[in-house]
């Protein structure tokens, strides 16, 4: 042992400062007797003995503390002249030797593969995030190649992200040094990841992912993996679900290398279950070696299972995404800005760019690709699944690619412009959903912080008291066990007496993710989207003369949200299909071709034409209704005359169901000027809820296509004309007792929100990634709207 390497079995627990946290993690693991593939560190003091024999040191500090890390040229250009003089800098020939010679010690080893690592000495720290600045490379052969990366992952230590970093947070350069792992690499015929604790925040389970090859297919999510979920404490599986895996990630002459998984073992589990628990049971011992959960990344080779790192999860939280924190590779600062289009849905994806200008270019999307199109429609959804992020040319907010991306949990960025011209297939990119804009590569974003409204101020609880007739407070210097009590007080009233918030859902598969976000019912169940997952066109069944198929698939569809919201109101809306949505689905070439689908054969209108199309939904619901499910209610789409509504009753009546009974609500959107300016004709027809669809009402109201990116700026449901006639609607319709609620865009606007509790709304429904911000947003403004009206009666 020398001070410029130690080996693994070496390192003591008081070395960091010497082999750096990934140096550190992985002696501590070897002397723990975990599976650690052997290998040695380069010390950060072969480091600074480096610098300081070569004369380069200097050098180094000068260019490094002239940099005004603001000035990105500067940063870039600077920071490339330090790693470029590491790099050509020879070291001396004693410490070149001394690596040499410790490398040669792999001796049981033919022909060995090694994986060479930066290891800062402070990184992998809770105090600094330094993990990932640095440089690592793989399958690094010979000794000549191996002298090289150890002087590459030093020079890396002058990356412009890491020196930014470090300018930032006040370390200083000469005091900030570098050890390199050197590591036997594990050629993996298996790999996977697995983390200690759920992250859901279940800390009593675990989730083991699997798949075939190397390891670099999960940890960069181009694949979807076995997934495992177990029982901490018994070790016991107690879900799994199983991928197909058609390619896998495999070394090949020192360099890794795409091929195709044999296809008798597409569907195959990928390591048993014995194997799943074994991996589970070293994990379990590692997070309580260190006490912290953990994201360990592990490999088997040879049917022997090895641990590639361990680090904690310092992070954890409920619904914290672990796996986008080992994902992360470069600063925004260093990120290339290619696109920018409008915020659709938030979330950041990445991966490789499949250009789909038709439905058959979109049908080769794979799992993790990034799905590039023009606009998409709802016969594309099962492709959208699949894909970790969406961009398209056209559209804006309420476009069907922002609907659907929003309620499946997928980034978007719509209305980009040129989005199939400028990108390429193959490309990787990065998508930031909560701004629109599109990186080149695999790009790390400095999320948004989550600012949550205080609902309640401290001062206010008094008045609050006096406001809801609880016992009023006279002291004015409260105890913070009183000011909690009584704040719980009021927020459980506040809660029971504000607008209640629903959620918009399209599709059964995200059900469950609906009901997670705490809303209270389901405010618009889209119909169209359960057809389209079918892949055949609704019409198509009549023509096939499967009426009976029709209402199953209806049937399951509401089955599946109206199971998840047990106990709370299931909206479903009628079929709503432009004629140029599902032309791509089978039987959709006989769609009539309409100059302006939007405000043509649509909604209600066409039902009442095609009414064997409005008969087998209202045969589900009625069906449904028998079977004891009496949260579903009916509402119909675009109506814009009394007499649709008198229509649909007729038909319903056909099949046995009484719309606007106690099993079944009945209701109609107000989507046009029409509906409220007629408003009370519908009421006195006999409904029981309206709800606005604020995104077709603005665009009709306004004039604006919702569509056109170009005019986005000037589409707003905050337009006097569009607020007037809401406001109208709710107060007719509090005259006749019907129950009001928004299910548009607009629903999950904050601004637009507070001015729908002004007028008297009863419900909101958002979509999923706001519903929790819309509960506050209604919760602080009822709270404003009780504390005015207190001063009002005080100043009278």
């Amino acid at each position: 042992m020398t001070e410029n390497i130690l080996w693994f079995n070496q390192i003591q627990k008081s070395d960091l400062e010497i082999v750096g946290g990934k140096g550190l993690n992985l002696g501590i693991m070897t002397q723990a007797k975990f599976p650690v593939p052997p290998g040695f560190v380069v010390t950060a003091q072969a480091y600074f003995k480096y610098i300081q024999e070569t004369g380069i040191k200097e050098k180094i500090l000068q260019l490094a503390n002239s940099i005004d890390v603001d000035n990105n040229e500067e940063l870039e250009t600077v920071s490339a002249k330090i790693r470029a003089l590491v790099k050509n800098t020879k070291m001396s020939k004693e410490l070149e030797k001394e690596i040499i010679q410790n490398f040669k010690k792999f001796k049981k080893y033919k022909d060995i593969y090694l994986a060479v690592r930066s290891s800062g000495t402070a990184e992998d720290l809770a105090e600094a995030s330094f993990a990932g600045q640095q440089e690592t490379y793989l399958n690094v052969h010979g000794e000549k190649e191996l002298i090289q990366r150890v002087r590459d992952c030093w020079a890396s230590l002058f990356t412009a992200r890491a020196t930014y970093y470090r300018k930032k947070q006040g370390f200083e350069t000469s005091q900030v040094g570098i050890a390199v792992v050197v590591q036997k690499m594990v050629n993996s015929a298996i790999s996977g990841v697995m983390f200690t604790q759920d992250p859901t925040g279940q800390s009593n389970n675990l989730i083991v992912e699997a798949g075939y090859g190397l390891g670099e297919s999960i940890v960069s999510g181009s694949i979807t993996p076995d997934t495992f979920l177990i029982e901490k404490e018994q070790l016991q599986i107690i879900k799994k679900h199983i991928s197909k895996q058609e390619w896998q990630i495999v070394k090949f002459k020192g360099k890794t290398k795409k091929t195709s998984v044999s296809k008798k073992d597409w569907q195959k589990q990928k390591i048993t279950d014995q194997q799943t628990l074994e991996i589970a049971a070293i994990g379990k011992r590692i997070e309580a070696y260190y006490k912290v959960p953990q994201d360990i990344e592990w490999a088997i080779e040879d049917n022997e299972l090895f641990i590639v790192q361990s680090r904690a999860i310092t992070t954890l939280s409920l619904k914290a995404n672990i796996k986008s924190e080992r994902e992360k590779v470069l600063k925004t600062k260093d990120a290339k800005k290619i696109l920018q289009g409008l915020a659709a849905s938030p979330g950041i994806g990445f991966g490789a760019v499949r250009i789909a200008k038709t439905m058959k270019d979109a049908q080769k999307i794979k799992q993790g690709e990034v799905l590039v199109t023009k606009m998409t429609e709802p016969a594309w959804v099962p492709l959208m699944k699949k894909s970790s992020a969406i961009i398209t040319d056209e559209g804006g907010i309420t476009a069907h690619a922002a609907i659907v991306s929003r309620e499946l949990g997928i980034p978007c960025s719509v209305g980009s412009g040129n989005a199939t011209r400028v990108l390429k297939n193959g490309q990787i990119v990065t998508v930031n959903g909560y701004n629109g804009e599109v990186y080149d590569g695999k790009v790390e974003l400095v999320l948004p912080e989550t600012q949550t409204e205080k609902i309640i101020a401290r001062t206010e609880i008094p008045d609050l008291m006096r406001a809801l007739n609880l016992n009023a407070i006279e002291k004015q210097d409260l105890s913070e066990k009183e000011l909690e009590e009584n704040e719980a007080k009021i927020l459980e009233i506040l809660e029971k007496i504000s607008a209640k918030v629903k959620v918009n859902v399209a599709l059964p598969d995200g059900a469950q993710r609906a009901a997670d976000s705490g809303a209270q019912g389901v405010g618009l169940l889209r119909a169209e989207h359960m057809i389209a997952i079918t892949n055949k066109h609704p019409a198509q069944y009549l023509r096939e003369g499967k009426y009976n198929e029709l209402v199953q698939v209806v049937k399951k569809g509401i089955l599946g949200v109206a199971n998840a919201f047990k106990g709370y109101p299931v909206w479903y809306r009628t079929f709503d299909a432009r004629t140029d949505e599902f032309h791509m689905l089978k039987g959709g070439n006989k769609e009539p071709k309409e100059f302006n689908p939007m405000m043509g054969w649509h909604g209600i209108r066409r039902d009442l034409d095609q009414p064997d199309l409005l008969k087998a939904q209202f045969q589900a619901i009625k069906e449904l209704a028998e079977e004891g499910y009496t949260n579903i209610g009916v509402m119909l789409p675009f109506v814009i005359h009394v007499n649709e509504i008198q229509a649909a009753k007729v038909i319903a009546k056909q099949v046995g169901l009484e719309l606007g009974s106690q099993k079944v609500k009945f209701g109609v959107m107000v989507e046009t000027p029409a509906a409220c300016w007629i408003i009370e004709d519908f009421a006195q027809e006999g409904i029981n809820f309206v709800s606005f669809g604020t995104n077709d009402l603005t665009q009709l109201t306004l004039g604006i296509d919702r569509n056109n990116e170009r005019i986005q700026k000037q589409f707003t449901e905050l337009h006097p004309a569009v607020l007037g006639q809401i406001k109208m609607v709710i107060e007719k319709c509090k005259n006749y007792g019907i129950e009001t609620s928004i299910c548009g865009q607009a629903g999950s606007n904050p601004e637009m929100v507070k001015k729908l509790i002004q007028f008297g709304i009863n419900s909101i429904s958002a979509n999923i990634d706001a519903v929790q911000k819309i509960k506050n947003t209604v919760m602080a403004e009822e709270k404003r709207i009780l504390l005015a009206h207190l001063k009002n009666q005080q100043v009278f």
